[in-house]
C-alpha cells in the first residue's frame, strides 16, 4: 500500500480523533487524488514556521499539525533555555484561536508557563508582549494576508523577532523526530490554569503598546492643526488592526477618520475581498468608494494579522494612488530624519535598516541627513535581529526598517513590521504636509525632483513541480556562472553572490567578503546605479526577480526600466 494512504486509514481509525476531521476524511474516502494531497507529506516548517490549507490531513493546518509542531518547539526550549515561557497571540481566521490553546495545552504538558491573550491581537503586539514580558518564546497564529483557506503559526524567539535560518532548522529537526502526531500529550485546560502554566493575559500588554505608540508621534501641534481638516479613510480588511488603529488615531487628535463599514468586524471568511492583501488594488475597492464620499485625503488598508499597511494618497487629478512600499517608506525616512532634525534629536549614530531588495531611494534620503544604513537579507526577521543587536550593544540608534512589500518599523519596542504604528505615522506626516498645502502624493513628486525619479519593478515566474524547482535552479546557476557584461546598454560593475558571500567588481578586479547569512539570492548592480536582484521564494514555488532604476525624468526612468527588465527576461526565458 502507498505511504500516503497508510497515513490516511492510520488517521480515519483512529479512536479518539477529532470529530470534524473524521467527517472530513470520510467524505474523500473514495477521492484518491485528494487522499494523495492530504498525506504525501508533513505540512512543512519553514523558515518562520507553518503556513497551509485548512483541513484534515499531514499536509493541512489542523490541530494535530499544530501540536506537532509544538512539541517539537517545547523540545527545542526544553533542550537550549534554562528560561522557559511563551506568550501566543492569534488572528480572527478560521481556528485561529482553538490552534493557539492547543499549542498553550501542548506547552504545559512539557511544563512551559505560556500567556495566551484572550482577545483576537494584531501580530506586532505579539512582537511586543515578547519583549515586555521577556518570554524565551512567541507563537503567532495567522496566515497573513493568504486566502480565507489558509492559517499558519509563525514562531518568534526571545528578542521579539522571527526565528532566523539556524534556529528553524533546529527546530524542524526536533519536529521531525516526533513520530505520530495523533498520540501527543495535551493537557487539560483546567488543570493548566490551575498549575499556572496556562495564563489568559487581559487588556494590559495591549493598553501599554498602546501608550507607547504614542510616543511616537514627533509634531502634536500639526496633528491639532489639522485635526478638523484632515480626512482619511481606514480598512483593517476584517482583520486585527481595528481596534489598535482607531483608538490610536482618536486617542491622539485625529477626528475625521472614517471607517469602512462592511470591513470594520472580524470576518474569518474575508467576505468583501478576494484576498486580504493591501499590496492588492483590489483589495480597496470599497475603501476607494468611502474615499470618494467622504472627499478623502488618504487612505490605510491593514492585512489581517496588521503587520503590513497600504496607502493611497489624493493625487493631482483628484485621483487615489496608490503608493509603493518603497515609496511610502522612503516619504517616511524624509518626514521621521527632518522632524528629527527639526527638534535636534537626530542622533548621529542612527542607522535605517533596508533588504537587498528595497529601493535606493530611502537610502539617498538618509544620506541628505547624514544618516547611515545597513541591508539586509530579505525578510523582516534580519531586520528585527539587528535592532536586537544595537540594543545589546549600543553600537547604534535604529530609526527606521522597511521592505519593499509594506512591511515598515519606526518604534524599536516591536521586532517585526508593524502597520498600526505606521498608520499612526502616515496620519502624522499626512496632517504635516496638508498643513502646507501639499499631499503625500505631491511631497513625493517634489522628492523626485529633488533627487531623481526612481521605478522598481518585480516579477514572480510561477514554476510548479519538480520540473519547475529544476528550472528555477537552472535559472540561477546560468545567472551565477555566466553573468551578463552588461543590461540595457549599461555595464555590470558589481556582482553580490550571498550564497558564495562574495561581492565583485566586474573583470574580478577586486574581491570582497559579504558577512550576512548564505542565501541563494544573486544581485546586480549597474554602472549607473540600476540594479537586479534573482531569488527563489522562500514560500512558494516561484522566482522572483527585482528590477531598481533612477533617472532625471519620470519617462526616462520607465524607459530605462522596461530596457533593463526585458533584456534579463530574455535570459531567463532562453534557460
Amino acid at each position: 500500500m502507498n505511504r500516503y494512504k497508510e497515513n490516511y486509514l492510520r488517521w480515519l481509525n483512529h479512536d479518539t480523533l477529532d470529530r470534524e476531521i473524521k467527517e472530513e476524511l470520510q467524505a474523500i474516502r473514495d477521492k484518491d487524488k485528494e487522499i494523495r494531497e492530504r498525506f504525501y507529506k508533513n505540512l512543512e516548517f519553514g523558515t518562520a514556521g507553518l503556513r497551509g490549507i485548512m483541513g484534515a490531513g499531514t499536509n493541512r493546518m489542523n490541530i494535530y499539525t499544530v501540536r506537532k509542531a509544538t512539541q517539537g518547539l517545547a523540545n527545542y526550549i526544553n533542550r537550549v533555555s534554562p528560561e522557559k515561557t511563551v506568550v501566543i497571540a492569534y488572528d480572527t481566521r478560521h481556528k485561529s484561536r482553538e490552534f493557539a490553546l492547543q499549542a498553550a495545552l501542548v506547552l504545559a504538558t512539557n511544563n512551559i508557563k505560556t500567556y495566551l491573550f484572550k482577545k483576537v491581537m494584531a501580530t506586532p503586539l505579539l512582537s511586543f508582549a515578547i519583549c515586555h514580558l521577556k518570554t524565551t518564546a512567541g507563537i503567532m497564529i495567522t496566515a497573513s494576508h493568504n486566502p480565507r483557506e489558509y492559517n499558519g503559526y509563525k514562531v518568534y524567539w526571545r528578542h521579539g523577532g522571527q526565528i532566523i535560518d539556524d534556529m528553524a532548522a533546529a527546530i524542524t529537526r526536533e519536529i521531525m523526530q516526533v513520530e505520530d502526531e495523533l498520540h501527543i500529550p495535551v493537557q487539560g485546560e483546567e488543570e493548566a490554569e490551575k498549575q499556572g502554566l496556562l495564563v489568559w493575559l487581559d487588556d494590559k500588554i495591549y493598553n501599554t503598546y498602546i501608550q507607547r505608540t504614542k510616543q511616537l508621534i514627533l509634531r502634536e501641534d500639526v496633528i491639532k492643526q489639522a485635526a478638523d481638516d484632515l480626512r482619511m479613510v481606514y480598512t483593517p480588511l476584517h482583520g486585527t488592526g481595528y481596534a489598535p488603529v482607531c483608538q490610536l488615531l482618536e486617542t491622539t487628535g485625529f477626528k475625521q477618520v472614517f471607517v469602512v463599514p462592511e470591513q470594520a468586524e472580524p470576518d474569518p471568511d474575508f467576505s468583501t475581498v478576494k484576498y486580504p492583501n493591501p499590496e492588492e488594488q483590489s483589495a480597496f475597492t470599497l475603501a476607494l468608494q468611502k474615499a470618494q464620499e467622504v472627499n478623502a485625503d488618504l487612505i490605510m488598508g491593514t492585512d489581517p494579522d496588521a503587520d503590513r499597511v497600504g496607502v493611497l494618497s489624493l493625487n493631482d487629478t483628484g485621483e487615489y494612488e496608490p503608493l509603493t512600499g518603497n515609496q511610502l517608506g522612503a516619504l517616511l525616512i524624509d518626514y521621521i530624519l527632518h522632524m528629527r532634525q527639526l527638534a535636534n534629536n537626530l542622533p548621529a549614530d542612527g542607522v535605517i535598516i533596508k533588504t537587498i531588495v528595497t529601493s535606493s531611494m530611502g537610502v539617498d534620503i538618509a544620506r541628505r541627513f547624514n544618516i547611515d544604513y545597513l541591508d539586509v537579507l530579505t525578510g523582516f526577521k534580519y531586520i528585527g535581529e539587528k535592532i536586537a543587536q544595537f540594543n545589546e550593544d549600543k553600537s547604534r540608534t535604529f530609526l527606521f526598517g522597511y521592505e519593499e512589500s509594506y512591511g515598515f518599523l519606526a518604534g524599536d519596542y516591536v521586532r517585526d513590521k508593524d502597520a498600526v504604528q505606521t498608520c499612526l505615522l502616515v496620519a502624522e506626516m499626512a496632517a504635516y504636509y496638508k498643513t502646507r498645502g501639499l499631499t503625500l502624493f505631491e511631497r513625493l513628486r517634489q522628492l523626485y525632483e529633488e533627487l531623481g525619479y526612481y521605478r522598481e519593478a518585480l516579477v514572480n515566474l510561477t514554476l510548479a513541480g519538480l520540473e519547475g524547482q529544476e528550472k528555477i535552479n537552472r535559472i540561477i546557476e546560468t545567472f551565477r556562472d555566466n553573468p551578463p557584461a552588461q543590461v540595457g546598454g549599461l555595464e555590470i560593475t558589481i556582482v553580490r553572490d550571498y550564497l558564495q558571500c562574495t561581492e565583485k567588481t566586474r573583470g574580478l578586479c577586486e574581491i570582497k567578503t559579504i558577512t550576512l547569512p548564505r542565501c541563494n539570492v544573486l544581485h546586480y548592480t549597474l554602472e549607473d546605479g540600476s540594479w537586479f536582484c534573482i531569488r527563489p521564494s522562500g514560500t512558494e514555488p516561484k522566482l522572483k526577480i527585482y528590477f531598481g532604476v533612477k533617472d532625471k525624468t519620470a519617462e526616462e526612468a520607465k524607459t530605462k526600466l522596461e530596457r533593463i527588465k526585458e533584456e534579463v527576461m530574455n535570459i531567463v526565458g532562453a534557460v
